[in-house]
């Protein structure tokens, strides 16, 4: 929200030229911007609160100061503030997208993805972004008017969009969706409004994405490094982490080991933060775009790492992948994790009286949206409630530990 005096950039999403929200409501909420409507929205959903209870690399009970799903979204929505805010962009919107980015998640993150990805096979398969549209959309159910949240056109745009287009400008899918096609809840709700899936998204959105990638690269360092995956030994050779290694040891010399992270990961992260400011600044001065839909129609990113952050954040995710997210310790619990939701969907599917009442309503023969509900009822679980209905169906449960 901008304040008094406060100067929006001409790139800037505006909530007083917002293209509305697919069910029209009067009177507006007096005091509130449009974006900031949908912020508030967004934070009261039953998603949202879930978040609390879903893996981000380490399922709930291993540990109390892990991240999860809801902390990981928090600090998300707190750096893309940051950088909104130094861009002079609408930070509402930018905050609403990156609290709104993952709630779409299965229980025990990208494994249950994973697992109802392969369950999902045939009947149009299972991908976590258009989940999130699907909820937001569809499946929340708190309002007498519609179903959904009825966000506005700009959110639900930066929500299926904030990693770049979808499509070329003919409608073909593109980029990680050109061999197996757009996912199934993006193609439905194309059919009811126009999203524009062949354009860049809003500054905001593309905000609450680098955003996002600034928090997995400095917080799962942190919470790899409480799980004994990995020490800061290990990163000294790794880019910026490196240097803010040094950087911390020299001013610090054997500071104990949880200040020395913490000083080296608010390093990174500030680092991380003004190198995507100044990027973007540069872009801005060269592409000159004087509305939100130049930024629409570039042809690439308007806000980026520099040509010198980007091989870092790629080191990192680099280094992660190998020693955290396929660690031996990791793997062999999201390989249960992954059994958990695939027998859960196996069970339902064969019988669908296992299934709460009111997901049964309405449902027939058709395998098709026999097996859709059976996602949305699934993606909605936590890791605990997964984990209570496998005990209740199943004889023996993994431990997940």
């Amino acid at each position: 929200m901008f304040g008094i005096g406060a100067q929006r950039a001409v790139y800037a999403a505006d909530p007083g030229r917002s293209r509305g929200r697919l069910v029209a409501e009067t009177p507006p909420a007096p005091g509130r911007s449009q974006f900031q409507r949908d912020r508030d929205r967004i934070v009261h959903s039953t998603a949202f609160r879930r978040l609390k209870h879903k893996t981000q690399v380490f399922v709930y009970h291993e540990g109390d100061h892990y991240r999860t799903r809801l902390t990981h979204t928090l600090e998300v929505a707190q750096i893309a503030r940051s950088i909104a805010r130094a861009l002079k962009l609408d930070e509402d919107l930018a905050e609403a997208l990156a609290l709104a980015h993952d709630v779409g998640h299965p229980p025990f993150g990208h494994a249950g993805e994973r697992a109802l990805d392969r369950a999902m096979k045939g009947y149009g398969g299972f991908d976590h972004n258009a989940q999130s549209l699907r909820w937001v959309t569809r499946l929340e159910r708190r309002y007498a008017e519609f179903d959904g949240l009825n966000l506005t056109w700009e959110t639900l745009e930066g929500l299926v969009k904030h990693n770049g287009p979808l499509t070329d400008r003919d409608g073909t899918p593109a980029g990680r969706h050109a061999g197996e096609g757009l996912p199934h809840a993006i193609r439905a709700y194309s059919s009811l409004q126009d999203l524009m899936l062949w354009s860049w998204p809003s500054a905001e959105a593309q905000v609450a994405a680098i955003s996002d990638d600034i928090a997995y690269d400095s917080h799962d360092i942190d919470d790899g490094i409480r799980a004994g995956l990995f020490s800061l030994d290990d990163l000294v050779g790794i880019g910026r982490v490196g240097k803010a290694i040094a950087d911390v040891r020299g001013r610090y010399p054997g500071l104990e080991r949880s200040r020395e992270t913490g000083e080296v990961l608010r390093r990174l992260i500030t680092a991380m933060i003004e190198d995507v400011i100044a990027e973007t600044e540069r872009r801005v001065a060269t592409l000159r775009p004087q509305s939100v839909d130049d930024v629409r129609l570039l042809d690439g990113a308007l806000v980026a790492f520099s040509p010198e952050m980007a091989p870092h954040d790629r080191q990192v995710k680099e280094f992660l992948f190998k020693r955290m997210y396929r660690g031996q310790s990791v793997m062999r619990v999201m390989a249960e994790a992954e059994r958990v939701i695939e027998e859960l969907f196996a069970v339902y599917m064969a019988d669908l009286d296992e299934l709460p009442e009111d997901w049964r309503v309405g449902l027939d023969g058709n395998p098709s949206r026999r097996a859709r509900r059976i996602a949305d009822f699934i993606s909605g679980m936590t890791d605990r409630y997964a984990l209570m209905e496998h005990r209740r169906l199943f004889d023996a449960t993994p431990e997940l530990r």
